[in-house]
């Protein structure tokens, strides 16, 4: 299947001479140049598999390759290396080695979400791009990005205690991180919401931020998720060949 918008022939298997003369005619620059052959042995004929196993990629099958979801997308329209249909086409046929190439942006996906309101045959372009980052985190090709930590320190706590406080997300996620606690926009955040709240209000935000309260009776509803967590997960890098980390 053609690609459009985007060739795979890469920068650097472009060659050009900068002096040649061919019989008396100098062809120097722009008019020798070529392509370097290429023969593609490296297919994983199983990356749809695997894509399809993590939650998101389920329906990757689908893709026609229409191309709605990367002309909707809001990071492709500031970035135009950040193009989901070309990666659901890699995936597809198995091309790992060209995927790998654009690991540092895969995980840029902001979850906008316009591809998928976008995409005609429900593919789900924006779970695809985050079942490919976690792909590549699982497989080692890239460190755990900042939105994978912030995601998991936000369920930690939702299993945890069945419910939600914001200002331990903000510094469980700044720790692991290590970005410092008082940054300015978050402090001007703080200072406004502080002039508007009323004064019960804020008081109770303050002692659930040291205490730590727990939804009623939550604890078999916590270990029934957490069981179901480590039962996905354990079926996740069996479908990847990777052991299981317990």
């Amino acid at each position: 299947m053609p690609i459009h918008e985007k060739s795979l022939i890469r920068p650097e298997n472009i060659r050009a001479q900068d002096k040649l003369i061919v019989d008396g005619v100098d062809v120097s620059g722009h008019w020798s140049t070529f392509i370097e052959p290429r023969v593609v042995t490296d297919y994983n004929e199983r990356l749809e598999e695997e894509i399809a196993a993590l939650p998101g990629g389920e329906l990757i099958h689908r893709c026609w390759q229409c191309g709605s979801c990367t002309n909707s997308c809001t990071v492709n329209a500031i970035n135009p290396d950040f193009n989901p249909r070309y990666w659901i086409y890699l995936i597809r046929t198995g091309m790992e080695s060209e995927l790998l190439r654009d690991k540092d942006i895969i995980w840029q996906c902001v979850s906008c979400h316009k591809c998928t309101y976008a995409c005609p045959r429900d593919v789900v372009p924006e779970g695809v791009m985050k079942a490919t980052a976690r792909w590549l985190e699982l497989q080692g090709h890239t460190p755990k990005s900042k939105s994978a930590i912030f995601d998991e320190e936000f369920t930690e706590q939702v299993v945890q205690t069945g419910m939600i406080e914001d200002g331990r997300v903000i510094r469980g996620f700044f720790a692991k991180t290590g970005q410092p606690l008082l940054q300015n926009w978050l402090v001007e955040i703080a200072k406004r919401v502080a002039r508007r709240l009323p004064v019960m209000f804020g008081l109770r935000m303050g002692l659930a931020a040291l205490f730590r309260p727990r939804t009623r009776g939550w604890t078999k509803a916590r270990d029934a998720i957490t069981e179901y967590v480590e039962e996905q997960e354990a079926l996740q890098r069996k479908a990847l060949g990777l052991r299981n980390t317990k």
